[in-house]
């Protein structure tokens, strides 16, 4: 029988571990085996595809929202009266624009929707309709001005031709880190730029196109059940701002396509 047996070297007083050759051979083999298993193990961990932006989202908020003003009613419910730009931390130039607003002008022009791009439209009274366009993009429909907006995920190439009234939006999901057996929580984070000059407020208050705008969709849900959609935005103008200009608009979520009725831009 092939084993490990043991020879007492009792001149120095100590025992000498031999070993048969064939039970050596089957030790060598296992230690040569055993490791690249455990490897391949790893790899197979380590090689699993990456999950799309669909598919990896911590929190929903796909379908239609409708926006609950409460704060700048005055602003947002009705067109301000010409010269209202309290709460703006706009430039002299800013101001001056404000003060020469003319929508009768921007009716001539074709621009009654510099009201309704990226930043101007959310602060709307109005519905959103969001949902996937595919794994790797979200599309926003909104009721005011019948605008879309288009959010991407990952590293894609920048269109190079006019901007656009929403501009080029690039989103990705923060994650919030939450205990075993929690349900996943997160904000969606985008970075709209390439925006057409617009209007910030629709009395003529204006951003231009070197504009940048930074929103968080925060999802909730309060205790009676109902879903909430809070976006932070954050706009950034060195040309008409002279700091960030933070503002909060809230959203509540209501049954698909209720109340979806789409409204042209309207410069008054």
């Amino acid at each position: 029988m092939d084993c490990a047996y043991t020879v007492i070297d009792r001149m120095n007083c100590k025992t000498v571990w031999r070993w048969s050759v064939p039970l050596l051979a089957v030790t060598v083999g296992l230690c040569l085996i055993l490791p690249a298993g455990i490897y391949a193990q790893r790899g197979q961990r380590g090689a699993q595809a990456t999950q799309t932006p669909r598919a990896s989202a911590p929190v929903d908020i796909t379908g239609t929202w409708v926006s609950v003003i409460t704060e700048d009613w005055k602003f947002r419910m009705v067109t301000p009266r010409k010269g209202d730009y309290d709460g703006v931390p706009g430039t002299v130039d800013a101001f001056r624009i404000a003060n020469a607003w003319d929508p009768a002008k921007d009716e001539a022009a074709g621009e009654q929707c510099k009201a309704y791009g990226a930043v101007g439209g959310m602060r709307l009274p109005g519905r959103l309709r969001i949902s996937w366009q595919d794994d790797n993009t979200l599309k926003m429909e909104l009721t005011a001005g019948t605008q879309t907006r288009l959010f991407h995920f990952g590293v894609g190439e920048v269109p190079t031709g006019e901007p656009t009234w929403q501009g080029y939006s690039t989103a990705q999901w923060d994650a919030a880190i939450t205990g075993r057996g929690e349900p996943r929580k997160g904000d969606l984070k985008v970075v709209t730029t390439r925006m057409r000059p617009g209007y910030s407020r629709k009395n003529g208050v204006p951003y231009s196109a070197n504009a940048s705008l930074t929103e968080y969709y925060h999802p909730m849900t309060v205790p009676n059940g109902d879903k909430w959609l809070t976006v932070i935005s954050e706009l950034r103008d060195p040309q008409y701002l002279s700091e960030t200009w933070v503002v909060s608009s809230h959203f509540k979520k209501v049954a698909d396509n209720a109340g979806w009725n789409p409204e042209p831009c309207l410069a008054r």
